[in-house]
């Protein structure tokens, strides 16, 4: 068992394995297949995946993430011929991330975009649409641009073929950003009244050309690989209740939300709006690991590194150190999961970097590892990487803790490195 203190130290001296950067990889390299359908933050990029999967599984075992983001860990896994499962508790997440792992041939894909795009080319100023009514779509959409998004939106949900429709749905949802006055360089939801709105028909159309170069490219790897049978799931659900049996996986590899988890909530709202997955932003926030909101005080964070980080904060901001330690004990949890379906000498894989918030460091590595230690895991081994082309919103206010705005010249840089952990059920 390593003390906390050894924990630190052993962390701090860790030094960056350059390989693990992947800085040679282009930006089409890093998006290939179904990986560039989607803007998402703080997404790894499936490198990492690929060679995480490479070294601790052989075909046939079953890899899990338990934060499944965007999908990039289970496309990964299809390719490389591995079932997978992965849960995220964001419904905007799942329909990106089934979107991600599923072929359509695209001689298919081609005849349903052709008749969209009939249906498109005879929208006039005159058709008939059910814009929906709601004040947060009327804060980021101006009324021609909303009309037009309506008439996709409805054209979209008339198509029968569930893999196609959801092809499409994540077309939209990418678009949507680019169609509001959101702010186009802020990942922070940050008004532009001067932003003339894309075209949404134009958008769209460019939007699903790419993806379907995309799904080609995705299509002919599977058929390379026979990876089309391969089993791969996801669901909305807490990371705390993967539906998967114990002990039966080999490898789990993810990327852990960090405690402002909640800001995903922010920057998926359009998406979440459109669809209807909420009504209120705040409610939507609630569902995020960390957040303050959740009812469930006073876990057990297991961990000295944790409990030191949140006297200090408490301190400072007592609003802050209970989201911190939210966020440590849920995610203690999270490891409890895990440890629950790994199977015996199976390895936890867990991308993720430290922080500040209110001046103090937020050790979300060293706390980890204190954690899964105490929990029966062991120190495989630890990789500390740069971020070169990690899509993460690179700043923070320094007094807040919170993502900056692109106009915030206070602003401090975070995340230049991360760590993964690779720790071992025993």
């Amino acid at each position: 068992m390593i003390k906390s203190d050894t924990i630190i130290k052993f962390l701090e001296k860790t030094v960056v394995t350059p390989s693990w950067a992947f800085a040679d990889k282009t930006r089409k390299e890093t998006s290939y297949a179904t990986h560039g359908y989607h803007r998402y933050p703080a997404k790894f990029i499936p490198q990492i995946v690929s060679a995480l999967v490479e070294k601790h599984t052989n075909e046939g075992d079953l890899v899990v993430d338990p934060f499944g983001g965007c999908g990039t860990t289970i496309v990964e896994s299809k390719i490389m011929n591995r079932p997978s499962i992965a849960v995220d508790i964001n419904p905007v997440a799942v329909l990106i991330s089934k979107a991600k792992k599923t072929p359509i041939d695209p001689t298919e894909l081609e005849k349903h975009f052709l008749k969209l795009k009939d249906k498109i080319d005879s929208f006039t100023e005159n058709t008939k649409v059910k814009t929906p009514e709601h004040e947060r779509i009327d804060y980021w959409f101006k009324s021609e641009e909303k009309r037009k998004l309506a008439f996709l939106s409805y054209e979209i949900s008339k198509i029968k073929n569930e893999d196609v429709k959801g092809f499409f749905y994540c077309a939209f949802s990418n678009i949507l950003k680019n169609c509001s006055i959101w702010l186009q360089k802020s990942n922070k939801p940050t008004r532009d009244f001067n932003k003339d709105p894309a075209d949404p028909f134009k958008t769209f159309s460019r939007q699903v050309k790419a993806m379907m170069r995309g799904n080609s490219v995705f299509f002919d790897l599977l058929q390379k690989t026979k990876g089309f049978k391969t089993p791969c799931q996801v669901t909305c659900n807490d990371a705390r209740k993967i539906p998967a049996k114990s002990s039966s996986a080999k490898l789990i590899v993810t990327s852990p939300p960090y405690v402002t988890s909640y800001e995903y909530a922010d920057l998926h709202q359009l998406t979440a709006f459109w669809f209807e997955h909420t009504q209120n932003l705040s409610d939507f926030r609630k569902k995020f690991i960390g957040t303050s909101y959740h009812n469930k005080k006073n876990l057990l964070l297991n961990s000295i590194i944790a409990e030191d980080i949140k006297m200090k904060l408490s301190k400072i901001h007592k609003k802050t150190a209970d989201e911190v330690a939210n966020y440590f004990g849920e995610m203690n949890e999270v490891f409890k999961e895990m440890k629950r379906l790994l199977k015996k000498d199976g390895k936890a894989c867990i991308v993720i970097g430290n922080t500040r918030l209110k001046g103090v460091d937020i050790l979300n590595a060293e706390v980890f590892v204190e954690q899964m230690q105490n929990l029966g895991f062991k120190i495989d081994e630890i990789i500390k990487r740069e971020i070169p082309s990690k899509n993460l919103p690179s700043s923070r206010n320094p007094k807040t803790g919170r993502f900056s705005k692109a106009t915030d010249i206070k602003k401090t840089q975070v995340y230049p490195t991360e760590y993964i952990l690779t720790m071992q059920k025993v």
